[in-house]
């Protein structure tokens, strides 16, 4: 049974195109089947995370952080009694705008599109389930609930100040409420986004060589949890030893979070799911001793894994292949597909053009995009 403040799905505000209920799914299942089921998903284990996705089999793709975050948005969401399909629908959606390359494509995108509207990747995300899917007969997109796309609009909090053209246009259709809080759920599918990559981005590091667990003792949280295990496991396998030490890391964030939020549901005592929206600030975050310590785990992976020398010579080529890849879509469209070449005809004036080009750009994956660099641009 769900808590009063949990999303109902009898209760939810529906679909901005009117279908029946489905006998057997709720509509979160429903939303959450019709993402797994989507073209972009399937984009995803060809995305990169951190490293590009043909560095290594055992490194993250988007896809597989992206299941991940699912995995944790069900746990959290489930002690609290909120709705799991909803927290697991946002989770599962919440990357589906990212471009090739991961964030260094998302910057490089973005200033690309700096007089065209802007790009980031929770717009896009909206774009890509109202708009770009296109496989069903009644309407463009995958038709999701309204929670759904509060969710993915604003599960990093409210969106203020100008809004990029590919949310502006989204929201103008259907008030997605953005100047307040999302719902526990799509609060949930964030922490737990952040949780997915603080683990793996230390598990991924250790195994690309980028810095040694003797580094990561001098971490809080991370330092605390080898210690632990060899406490426990001394002389321990060094693999099975990373494993153990970095699962604890793991099952701090998360079990912090529980407490946090329970402990501020017991106190603020919502009633409702529109009781949490109107609260100043989320109801799911991490304390903030633990919020402190992570981020001095953030400062140590932005210093030696995001800008490690390896890593920013890749993001100079990557940020190359898209430099010369938009321009030259954008001036030439016969160089894309048929179906892209009148579509970027038929948007009328640069900007149209522009933003079709970056639906196709944003759109690759990242080996179509090395693909297409190679052919292209030599």
């Amino acid at each position: 049974m769900n808590a009063p403040y949990a999303c109902q799905p009898e209760e939810s505000r529906g679909r901005h195109w009117p279908e029946r209920m489905s006998t057997f799914r709720s509509p979160w299942q429903r939303d959450r089947d019709r993402i797994i089921h989507s073209s972009a998903f399937r984009r995803l284990k060809h995305k990169t995370q951190v490293f590009v996705e043909h560095e290594g089999d055992y490194y993250r793709t988007r896809l597989t952080h992206t299941i991940e975050v699912a995995q944790v948005a069900r746990t959290i969401a489930g002690v609290l009694g909120l709705n799991t399909d909803l927290a697991e629908t946002v989770a599962l959606a919440h990357d589906l705008g990212h471009p090739p390359f991961g964030h260094t494509g998302e910057d490089a995108l973005a200033a690309l599109m700096a007089p065209y509207g802007g790009f980031d990747h929770n717009a896009q995300a909206l774009r890509i389930v109202t708009r770009m899917e296109r496989h069903y007969a009644d309407f463009d997109g995958l038709n999701l609930t309204w929670e759904s796309l509060e969710g993915i609009a604003k599960h990093n909090g409210p969106v203020t100040g100008p809004l990029s053209y590919a949310l502006a246009e989204v929201n103008a259709e259907w008030d997605l409420e953005l100047a307040g809080n999302a719902s526990a759920e799509a609060q949930v599918a964030a922490v737990a986004d952040d949780v997915a990559y603080n683990h793996h981005d230390l598990h991924d590091g250790l195994r690309a060589g980028l810095f040694t667990e003797e580094d990561l003792s001098q971490l809080p949280v991370v330092g605390e949890a080898f210690a632990e295990v060899d406490a426990l496991h001394p002389g321990l396998d060094p693999m099975r030893r990373r494993h153990e030490a970095l699962r604890r890391v793991f099952g701090v964030m998360v079990e912090d979070v529980i407490a946090v939020a329970q402990n501020r549901l017991n106190s603020l005592q919502p009633q409702s799911v529109q009781d949490i929206r109107d609260m100043e600030g989320p109801i799911i975050r991490f304390s903030k001793p633990l919020y402190q310590n992570l981020k001095a785990i953030k400062l140590f992976l932005f210093q030696r894994m995001y800008r490690a020398p390896s890593v920013v010579v890749e993001r100079e080529r990557v940020t190359q292949m898209l430099n010369g890849l938009f321009p030259l879509f954008l001036n030439d469209p016969s160089k894309m597909p048929d179906h892209w070449l009148a579509a970027a005809e038929a948007a009328g004036d640069e900007t149209g053009r522009a933003r079709v080009v970056l639906d196709y750009v944003a759109g690759m994956t990242d080996r179509f995009a090395i693909q297409e660099a190679e052919r292209l641009l030599g």
